[in-house]
């Protein structure tokens, strides 16, 4: 599936918060929610090792806080990106807040080569196309796109 101008530069955005994750002590994820005309909505980075909380994925952190902003429904119409495909738990939590569609940049199997296996971190084999073919309602998906930029924020970090 070939990338919009538009998609390559929220992607892009998604990017420059994973590496300002990173910068910022935490692991290298970002995430921003789009609105149909194309406004940035909100943005998020990962926050699991400055606030202790394995939970504190970019995505989960930019659900939570679409969710305080924006009125049940609204979601449906909005595009959430990210740095990396949505773990299964942030892949959840988008469909339960109900996003309408997610555009990632590094893929799933290919983070999973980058992280070396006693690294200690959990991770579940699961892709989000997984976890949403399970659910009552579609949720589009598309990606992986631009691999090679986004996988250089982990370069040296894992």
């Amino acid at each position: 599936m070939s990338l919009g101008t538009r998609d390559e530069r929220h992607l892009g955005r998604a990017i420059e918060l994973a590496c300002r994750s990173r910068q910022n002590g935490n692991h290298p994820f970002g995430s921003l929610l789009v609105a149909p005309d194309g406004a940035v909505v909100l943005e998020a980075e990962n926050t699991v090792l400055t606030e202790r909380d394995c939970t504190g994925h970019a995505e989960l952190n930019l659900v939570r806080a679409a969710g305080a902003r924006l009125r049940p429904g609204e979601l449906r119409r909005h595009t959430l990106y990210a740095s990396t495909e949505p773990c299964a738990m942030c892949t959840a939590a988008a469909y339960w807040a109900g996003v309408g569609r997610i555009v990632y940049a590094l893929g799933a199997e290919t983070l999973r080569k980058l992280v070396p296996d006693d690294d200690g971190s959990a991770t579940l084999a699961l892709s989000c196309r997984e976890v949403l073919a399970r659910g009552r309602r579609k949720v589009e998906v598309s990606g992986p796109h631009l691999e090679r930029e986004a996988s250089a924020v982990h370069d040296g970090y894992w």
